[in-house]
């Protein structure tokens, strides 16, 4: 694994809580199996909110985002709104200049159209738009202001590198953004506990982080009736997910990979398969 330094001063380091919690011995050898053989590189981190104990493989490798970035551009703008800089519900004026694919609902949008900035937040969130998830990442402040505040929080790794300068050479090796599967699961726990900008801030991203329109993989194996806030994210050879499942012992994992062999876009690609695997052994595994 690699091997992150910190800063010797910070209270209590991302690196250091993950060495000191105590690994479920059993759900380890369970998911080590499952990994085994999978065709390209791949990490988890598995936490159970009641107990604490954790299951970590591969989990401080940093991996692309993918469309998992749009986490941290959610509380870059998140953080706006709770300073007054902008309003939850305010209209926004869309420009032809902001588009960037005609897959995206946003960019269809005619020149100068009027949108609230929580049906921007919804299309970047539930259906992954990227026109307006970088229109987003512009009004949070750019990826520099974003990457000051998950500094801040204490995560080294998590960073978001399009469109942010200085970060040119991240963009070539990770994409748009890079992370550890440690890191992005404990930022989705720590918005849930309250601990990422306020705890009324937490409860806006979490409700809005349950409404995943690419519910077919990790998603798929969690009763319909269980709340999970979740983001995916998928490039061609790297297919990611991240969830926190309230059920009757709650929990949160992410499972990312890289370097691929299979980089098809069918139902069945090996990664999104083990996804699926390993979001069913979860479920069964928490609610015995």
């Amino acid at each position: 694994m690699r091997k992150i330094l910190l800063i010797p001063f910070l209270l209590a380091t991302l690196t250091t809580s993950l060495n000191a919690q105590k690994t479920d011995k059993q759900l380890f050898e369970k998911v080590a199996s499952l990994l085994k053989g999978f065709n390209g590189d791949v990490g988890v981190f598995i936490k159970s909110l009641k107990t604490n104990k954790v299951v970590a493989i591969n989990a401080d490798t940093i991996f692309p985002t993918a469309s998992i970035v749009k986490i941290p551009i959610l509380i870059g703008i998140i953080d706006k709104i709770e300073k007054k800089e902008f309003d939850y519900h305010q209209q926004l004026v869309y420009r032809d200049s902001l588009a960037y694919s005609s897959f995206d609902v946003t960019a269809n949008l005619k020149d100068s159209a009027k949108i609230e900035l929580a049906k921007v937040m919804l299309l970047m969130l539930s259906t992954s738009d990227n026109t307006a998830s970088l229109w987003l990442q512009k009004l949070a402040g750019t990826g520099s202001r974003i990457n000051e505040i998950l500094d801040s929080a204490g995560f080294k790794v998590t960073r978001i590198n399009s469109r942010t300068a200085g970060r040119e050479n991240n963009r070539t090796q990770y994409g748009w953004g890079q992370t550890t599967p440690y890191e992005m699961a404990t930022l989705l726990e720590k918005i849930y506990k309250g601990e990422i900008i306020s705890d009324s801030a937490g409860k806006k991203m979490i409700r809005l982080l349950g409404r995943n329109f690419w519910d077919e993989q990790a998603l798929s194996k969690i009763p319909a009736h269980v709340f999970a806030a979740s983001k995916n994210g998928c490039v061609d050879g790297s297919r990611s997910e991240v969830l926190l499942v309230m059920a009757k012992q709650p929990y949160v994992f992410s499972i990312f990979t890289k370097n691929n062999k299979d980089v098809s876009w069918n139902d069945n690609n090996e990664a999104w398969m083990l996804a699926k695997k390993l979001s069913a052994l979860l479920w069964q595994h928490f609610n015995k």
